[in-house]
């Protein structure tokens, strides 16, 4: 600040002038004061003007009126500016010897204009009305949560291949003289202003914060901290640097900026301007969006029962690191451009997505349908089902499904050899299976295909597990499904087949009615068995009981014979001895007591009058004696 007069001169001619204004006022009739009797108030007059020119003190109301007069008369006398506390003095001087040179805005060697320093809080001398114009400006303040970009108004020109101004050390914009002397330039500047309270000359820097960032064409979510969010990644680009270079996309990662907070260090480190390999993490960042341009974008998940294979288009060049064994492709270290060989396990990554891309590969069994059926994978979507033609020249369609499944080791040599997943269905199984079943059904007929169903099947398998293997891909299994052979082949069959069933069904039915017949004879046998065997039986009783009979018989007349004989023998010899006469009447005697015969009646019944009751009396009497119990 400028000092026309020093502290203790500024004092003495104030002193002086209260001394007049006193002096003026006192009465011609005051008694002299000795020189010893200063009062202690009065120590600056005394020192001003010698013990021996002391006066008696004036009273307070002269001095009331002296500081009236200063105030009032103090800037157009003594050039005096009060600058508050929150307020912050910028002065243009009216006129100088020397002029600003055509290329300044604001002097820094006392020529006429804006003066490069501003006045702090505080009283200032010698700052005349005549020669000075001093407009109090608020200080700068910037609310917490956000930041205040700033525009230099004055300085050396931007070089042509930068776009912000370099960042130069002058206590925030505060210390303009630092600015310029330290080589400042003018426009929009790489640094910025934090949450605080600074004194800032604003006809030198111009301020935008969200106060008057519409003024500027700024809106308010560009003056605030930036925010990343939760399980996202922000994906950098930058408006200033050095060019990238030709066959590159992203500018390498550089350190010490503190992630792109400290844009001048960012530059000093060689960094370039666009797309950025380094990503910012989730958090809250005081990011210069003059300097910085951030797209949030999700972290890559990678499920489970997935790896992720990461094919990154940017990094340093690095050998491949696959091996001699495997020659079809290269792999290289995390970091490295190319297909990285060791994958990204379930998780979520912070991956920058527009450098990098990340194929999914499951390392669970993944099935493929060659038919109308899709998956939830999708891999199979454009699969259909096979055509191929047998031998005998008939072209029919087969349901094929594949089994296959992917090592987590593996999948970086998988994805750097065919590029992704789709690739792997469309460019090798595809054509790895349709060939294998059109070879399969070219070899044998359309019948001989259907009945040799189970061989076709290992005999796939095994061909296309070979054949996968040389991918580092496992085929766990082949399945043969719905097999749909040409219908006019399959009606002649069909008929054949109803004919020789109707044949079969012929021949089991004549059986069965020849078994039926067998059965109802056998039935009938069964039935009439008893009674034949009665029969029989009857037969051989009917036998026996006649030849009983006969032999009955025969013994019979054989005994009567015999009896005849031997009563003719004894009826010769009574003949002989008695005479036939009386033998006869000797025999018949014989007879009539052997046989009980009656000769004489038991009751004798005469013809009188009471002959017939006396023959039933006489009957009913003889009964009882027959019975006398009854």
């Amino acid at each position: 600040m400028r000092r026309l007069f020093s502290l203790p001169a500024k004092a003495r001619l104030l002193a002086c002038v209260v001394s007049t204004v006193a002096a003026l006022a006192l009465p011609a009739q005051a008694a002299p004061v000795k020189t010893n009797e200063l009062t202690p108030a009065t120590p600056l007059l005394a020192q001003s003007y010698g013990d021996a020119s002391a006066n008696k003190f004036p009273p307070a109301w002269v001095w009331l009126g002296a500081g009236v007069v200063v105030i009032i008369f103090a800037p157009q006398v003594f050039g005096l500016v009060v600058i508050g506390e929150m307020e912050v003095g910028i002065v243009v001087k009216k006129w100088a010897v020397r002029s600003l040179p055509p290329s300044s805005l604001v002097a820094t060697k006392g020529e006429a204009g804006y003066q490069v320093d501003t006045l702090a809080p505080g009283w200032h001398w010698g700052y005349w009305l005549w020669q000075y114009n001093v407009r109090k400006q608020s200080v700068v303040v910037i609310p917490p949560g956000e930041i205040g970009l700033v525009v230099a108004n004055d300085g050396k020109p931007i070089p042509p291949e930068r776009i912000l101004g370099k960042a130069i050390p002058c206590d925030n914009f505060q210390d303009g003289r630092k600015f310029l002397a330290g080589g400042g330039e003018k426009g929009r500047q790489i640094g910025f202003l934090t949450s605080g309270t600074y004194r800032i000359n604003t006809a030198l820097f111009t301020v935008i914060s969200t106060a008057n960032g519409d003024k500027h064409g700024m809106t308010a979510n560009k003056l605030r901290l930036y925010t990343v969010a939760t399980d996202t990644v922000g994906i950098v680009t930058t408006l200033d640097g050095t060019p990238i270079p030709a066959g590159e996309i992203a500018g390498p990662v550089v350190s010490s900026h503190e992630n792109f907070q400290n844009g001048q260090k960012f530059i000093d480190s060689h960094g370039q301007r666009g797309l950025q390999e380094q990503v910012l993490l989730s958090g809250s960042w005081n990011l210069n969006p003059w300097f910085v341009q951030v797209e949030q974008v999700p972290m890559t998940e990678i499920p489970i029962g997935y790896v992720g294979v990461v094919v990154s288009f940017v990094g340093n060049s690095s050998e491949d690191v696959s091996g001699a064994a495997f020659a079809h492709s290269n792999l290289v270290r995390p970091g490295c451009k190319g297909v990285w060989d060791t994958p990204l396990y379930p998780g979520k990554h912070p991956i920058n997505t527009r450098v990098m891309k990340v194929e999914l590969v499951p390392t669970t069994n993944i099935v493929l349908n060659w038919s109308g059926r899709v998956e939830q994978h999708s891999y199979d979507a454009k699969l259909a089902s096979l055509n191929v033609r047998s031998r005998d020249g008939f072209a029919f369609d087969l349901d094929v499904a594949q089994i296959i499944h992917i090592a987590a080791p593996d999948a970086s040599k998988v994805i750097s050899r065919v590029g992704s997943m789709q690739n792997l269905v469309d460019h090798v199984l595809q054509p790895t299976v349709g060939n294998c079943f059109r070879n399969s059904a070219q070899a044998c007929t359309v019948l001989d295909f259907l009945y040799a169903r189970n061989e076709r099947q290992v005999e796939a398998a095994e061909y296309i597990r070979a054949a996968l293997r040389a991918y580092d891909v496992q085929a766990i299994d082949t399945l043969i499904g719905e097999i749909v052979p040409p219908t006019a082949l399959m009606e002649t069959q069909t008929d054949r087949k109803i004919a020789e069933e109707q044949r079969k069904t012929f021949e089991v039915q004549e059986v069965a009615q020849a078994q039926r017949q067998q059965l109802v004879r056998e039935t009938a046998l069964a039935e009439i068995q008893q009674d034949m065997v009665k029969a029989e039986q009857g037969v051989k009783i009917a036998q026996l009981k006649a030849d009983a009979q006969i032999q009955a018989a025969t013994g019979e007349s054989e005994a009567i014979r015999l009896t005849g004989n031997a009563r003719a023998d004894a009826y010769r010899a009574g003949v002989l001895a008695l005479g036939a006469r009386e033998y006869t009447a000797l025999q018949l005697m014989e007879i009539i007591g052997e046989r009980g015969v009656r000769v004489v009646p038991d009751v004798s019944v005469s013809g009188n009058n009471g002959g017939l009751v006396e023959g039933l009396l006489g009957t009913m009497l003889w009964k009882q004696n027959q019975h006398p119990e009854a």
